[in-house]
C-alpha cells in the first residue's frame, strides 16, 4: 500500500501547510467517510461546518476557508481544491487494466492496418482494413474499429465502443465504453410511393485532440463533409450528437443532453444536462444552456439561457416568480 506524508503530498500540489501531523496518508475520501489515514478537501465554505466530525487528518482546502485544523490536523490551502485534489487521486490511482500482450491472440486485425509503437490491442477486438492506431494507443477487448479509421496516439478506447468507417479521433482522448461514433445521422424524407425514405449518410466524424467521450453516447456520421468535436471537448455519459453538427474548443455537455443535425456550439459553450437544442442552431462562444432547457434558436456568445423554450436566464427567472405568485396568491 502506497503511503505518503503531507510534506510529499504538497511537493505535488504545491500549497501552504497550515497546522502539524505526522499522520501517513494511505487514500483520498469525502469528509465524512474519511479515516484518520485518508485525505480529504473542503472547496466550499459551506462544507466547513463538516471538519469537525470528519476523522480526516489532513484536508485540501481552498484559500478562503476560515476555520482551524485543530490539534495533529492540518490543512493544505491552494488557489483551487478541486483540481489540486485531481492531482492528488493520481497518486493513488489504481492500476489500469493489465495487457498480457500488445496484441492480443483473439483480436482481429487486418493485415493492412497501421499499428504504432507501444499500442495495445485487447481480447475480442476487430481493426478493419486500412486502419491507422497511433503510438501507445489502448484499445480495450471487444472493440470495433472499421475501415480507413485513424485513432491518435495515446488516446484510450474503452470495451464496446464502436467506430465506424473513415471515422478519425484524435491523440489523447478518452472513448468510454459503449460509445458509437460514426452511426448513421437520423435522415429520412416522407414519400407518398414508400413512406419514409433513408438518406444516406456518407459523411464521417473528426474528433479532435483530447476529447473525452462518456459511456452510451453516439456521434453520428455526416450525410455528406464531417460531424466535428473539436479538440478538448467533454463530453458525458448518454448524449446524443447529431449529423453534421460541429463543435468548438472546449465544449462541455452534460448527461442525457442532445444536438439536433447541423448544430453549431462555438468554443467553450456548455450544454446542461437533458438540454436539447434544435437543428440548424448556432451557439456563440462561451454560452451556458441550464439544464432541462429547449434551445429553438440561435443564442449569442456569453448568453445563459433557461427554460423551454429557453430565453436568457434573467427572463425565465422573471417568469418563473410571476408564476410562483400568480399560483401561490390567487386572486379572490
Amino acid at each position: 500500500m502506497r503511503s505518503y506524508s503531507i510534506q510529499e503530498i504538497n511537493e505535488v500540489i504545491n500549497g501552504v501547510i497550515y497546522g502539524t501531523t505526522s499522520q501517513s496518508i494511505t487514500a483520498t475520501e469525502q469528509l465524512e467517510k474519511a479515516t484518520t489515514s485518508e485525505i480529504s478537501f473542503i472547496g466550499n465554505k459551506k462544507y466547513e461546518k463538516y471538519w469537525s466530525t470528519s476523522n480526516a487528518s489532513i484536508a485540501v482546502v481552498n484559500e478562503d476557508i476560515s476555520i482551524e485544523p485543530g490539534e495533529n490536523r492540518a490543512f493544505i490551502k491552494v488557489k483551487n481544491a478541486d483540481l489540486a485534489m485531481s492531482q492528488i487521486l493520481a497518486l493513488f490511482a489504481p492500476p489500469t487494466p493489465v495487457f498480457h500482450n500488445n496484441i492480443h491472440k483473439t483480436a482481429t486485425v487486418d493485415e493492412t492496418a497501421i499499428i504504432g509503437e507501444g499500442a495495445k490491442i485487447g481480447a475480442g477486438c476487430y481493426i478493419g482494413p486500412k486502419v491507422e492506431i497511433g503510438a501507445h494507443a489502448t484499445i480495450y477487448p471487444n472493440v470495433t474499429i472499421l475501415d480507413e479509421c485513424t485513432i491518435g496516439k495515446n488516446t484510450i478506447i474503452w470495451s464496446g465502443t464502436v467506430v465506424r468507417e473513415r471515422c478519425h479521433i484524435g491523440s489523447d482522448c478518452i472513448i468510454h465504453p459503449n460509445a458509437t461514433i460514426g452511426a448513421d445521422g437520423f435522415g429520412f424524407r416522407p414519400c407518398t410511393e414508400k413512406g419514409l425514405v433513408k438518406i444516406p449518410q456518407i459523411g464521417n466524424v473528426i474528433i479532435g485532440n483530447g476529447v473525452e467521450i462518456g459511456a452510451n453516447s453516439c456521434v453520428d456520421r455526416g450525410k455528406f463533409s464531417s460531424t466535428v468535436l473539436g479538440d478538448g471537448c467533454k463530453i458525458d455519459n448518454l448524449v446524443q450528437i447529431g449529423h453534421n453538427s460541429k463543435l468548438g474548443k472546449f465544449c462541455i455537455m452534460a448527461g442525457n443532453s442532445g444536438l439536433a443535425g447541423s448544430v453549431t456550439l462555438g468554443n467553450g459553450v456548455i450544454i446542461g444536462g437533458s438540454a436539447s437544442i434544435k437543428d440548424h442552431t448556432t451557439i456563440g462562444d462561451g454560452a451556458v444552456i441550464g439544464a432541462g432547457s429547449g434551445v429553438t434558436g440561435d443564442v449569442p456568445a456569453g448568453k445563459t439561457m433557461l427554460g423551454y423554450p429557453a430565453v436568457e436566464a434573467r427572463d425565465a427567472l422573471k417568469q418563473w416568480a410571476m408564476l410562483k405568485r400568480m399560483v401561490c396568491n390567487p386572486k379572490k
